[in-house]
């Protein structure tokens, strides 16, 4: 059975994506107005997504049955715009382990060039207690509460 407390720093993850309209600036214009006259790239948030997406590939295998995770932290930088019809490759390494804290240092690199780098933090978490959490939280929140 697999159990958290296995995670170590040095462990790695090779995570591709292949980058097409639905994950392009003005993609997001759904939700964000503003960005539907943006340009025609490889949109930062969905970076930061598929950066997030790497990391969970990563530990997932070591997490057990009743653990996940979520993500705490995003320090990075997006520097090369990259169009459709390119891969994008994200390059994550476990680089610290404080109790249920996790850090990684990341890399994403399309088919030319680096595209950016950064830190992510992920907190692993007991499914249970946090739905917990998550239920008192929108009930005590709740309008008219």
């Amino acid at each position: 059975m697999a159990d958290s407390s296995s995670l170590r720093p040095g462990l790695t993850h090779t995570q591709m994506i292949a980058v097409d309209e639905r994950l392009l600036v003005p993609a997001m214009a759904g939700f964000y107005t503003s960005f539907g006259t943006m340009p025609q790239v490889f949109a930062t948030a969905y970076m930061v997504g598929f950066i997030e997406w790497a990391c969970i590939e990563l530990i997932n295998p070591y997490l057990g049955a009743e653990e996940d995770s979520v993500g705490t932290h995003v320090d990075v930088s997006h520097v090369a715009a990259t169009p459709s019809g390119m891969t994008v490759r994200a390059e994550v390494e476990l680089v610290e382990v404080s109790g249920r804290k996790l850090r990684f240092r990341v890399r994403c690199f399309d088919d030319a060039e680096p595209i950016g780098e950064g830190f992510h933090e992920r907190a692993i978490i007991h499914r249970e207690k946090f739905a917990g959490k998550i239920a008192r939280k929108r009930d005590q929140h709740r309008v008219g509460a």
